[in-house]
């Protein structure tokens, strides 16, 4: 079993500030680079909601995406586009979800750049809009 002197505890200052209407944890000042990391939650819910429903359809829960748009209050077409979101490439689902890398291009684009080979959605996904123009 564990002993009290066993267990090590660790204190970090954290400052509380509300962003949006919601209370949003801050880190300590000098590691700021937390921060610049933080995703649109917006990218992050709708790629969870991809997954969960390319997993319905997977697993035989919901026959048509019709099923799964009634079930959820959503239109079909709605449902039919952001699905695609589950068939991005391995490596931009890694930079969006785990490393939080913020995408340079809309959510339309976003789905948009599902149609790419692997290859090539890495560089549309993070490319930098200046450079493309």
């Amino acid at each position: 079993m564990t002993q009290a002197n066993d267990t090590t505890r660790v204190f970090i200052q954290l400052t509380q500030r509300r962003q949006n209407g919601r209370p949003r944890i801050l880190p300590p000042e000098p590691g700021t680079h937390f921060q610049s990391r933080s995703q649109d939650p917006h990218i992050l819910k709708a790629l969870g909601r991809a997954w969960a429903w390319r997993r319905r359809l997977e697993a035989g829960e919901a026959a048509t995406i019709h099923e799964i748009a009634k079930a959820e209050g959503f239109t079909d077409r709605f449902v039919s586009r952001m699905v695609r979101l589950a068939y991005l490439s391995p490596d931009v689902l890694e930079r969006l979800v785990i490393s939080r890398d913020p995408p340079s291009v809309s959510m339309n684009e976003l789905i948009e750049a599902v149609n790419l080979p692997w290859s090539e959605q890495m560089r549309r996904v993070f490319e930098d809009r200046n450079s493309a123009r």
